[in-house]
């Protein structure tokens, strides 16, 4: 009975004091970061009411329209982290460099800002329109540099540095999924409470699957071995599984959470008009990397665990294959052969 009522804080802190070390200064980060995702929530469930639905007449850093509720979601994720003190640099997807910034409590004798965030504000805002689920992706880094704002150094670590992950997903209902590294764990969004519920603690992914999500209208610009791959999950045999099924959103959120809650490889590997992938690897790849790995999964781009890659830049994109540990694993043994 006890889980059942327990909310996202009292589970963050109850997680944080198994730390010696910790401060607290991450609970209440996370919890920032909460406070904004249910005010997004509130935002996208009165979306066809409000003038925030279409494009907004811009183009973000990507080159890519941006829609009214991507830059409501990225104002607010912005604003909540300059407002909570606890972090020296935010890193927005819809942003073209990081924001530093200056430590709130300098004149104390310990750093307050020793975090940075990164994130996506609003994952597969091409659907908005279509009432399809989208999301919030963020992740969490502790700083490198010893005083003062952030700098690009602090923000281009690699993904198994991250301390926290998560992703908030807009939906049917609104849920919460995050990890601390100790473990994946799931919470729904109360609206009569207007707090997260714990509803799944200790989230594990299925080693082995029968489902797979991509986008087979690019199966003209694959490789020869990605071709051979997805060719193989379509022959009727018995022994191994097979035929899979497909299950593809399009939004990478929303694939990624029916995935790790059933099992399930998602892919959006390179081709030949993005040679280096599409997703980006600090907004997308790493933090949903890192939960994978901690719900038992597997990521990589192919050939390569994608919390080993160093980045080069804020917006470097990477291919991505994620999910069900024997799937993956059974990809790149294609890709690789």
């Amino acid at each position: 009975m006890d889980s059942k009522f327990k909310t996202l804080y009292r589970h963050i802190i109850e997680e944080e004091r198994k730390i010696p070390s910790a401060s607290g200064q991450l609970s209440d980060l996370l919890a920032d970061i909460a406070l904004a995702c249910k005010l997004i929530s509130l935002e996208v469930n009165r979306a066809g009411l409000a003038d925030i639905l279409g494009l907004a007449g811009k183009e973000n850093v990507q080159g890519e329209e941006v829609k009214k509720l991507d830059v409501y979601a990225n104002d607010l994720l912005t604003n909540t982290m300059k407002v909570g003190g606890h972090i020296c640099a935010i890193c927005s997807e819809e942003e073209e460099t990081f924001i530093p910034l200056d430590d709130k409590f300098k004149d104390s004798e310990t750093i307050s800002n020793k975090y940075i965030v990164h994130f996506d504000p609003l994952d597969g805002s091409s659907n908005i329109d279509a009432n399809i689920s989208i999301g919030t992706i963020f992740s969490i880094y502790k700083r490198i540099s010893k005083t003062g704002v952030g700098t690009l150094e602090d923000c281009l670590q690699k993904g198994s540095e991250q301390i926290a992950a998560g992703y908030c997903i807009y939906g049917s209902s609104t849920i919460l999924v995050y990890t601390a590294g100790n473990g994946v764990h799931g919470f729904t969004l109360d609206p009569t409470a207007g707090e997260f519920i714990l509803f799944h603690e200790n989230i594990k992914i299925p080693k082995k699957s029968k489902t797979y999500s991509v986008n087979e209208g690019n199966y003209c610009k694959w490789s020869g071995k990605m071709k051979k791959y997805i060719d193989s999950l379509k022959v009727d045999d018995k022994s191994t599984g097979k035929p899979y099924s497909s299950r593809y959103v399009g939004s990478l959120v929303a694939d990624f959470h029916r995935n790790l809650l059933y099992g399930g490889i998602f892919m959006y590997p390179s081709d030949n008009k993005n040679l280096n992938g599409k997703l980006r690897l600090m907004y997308e790849a790493n933090p949903l990397s890192f939960i994978v790995e901690q719900a038992g999964g597997r990521s990589s781009d192919g050939n390569s665990r994608i919390l080993d890659i160093k980045p080069e830049s804020l917006h470097q994109r990477v291919p991505l294959f994620i999910g069900s540990e024997k799937d993956v694993e059974e990809a790149e043994k294609f890709l690789n052969s």
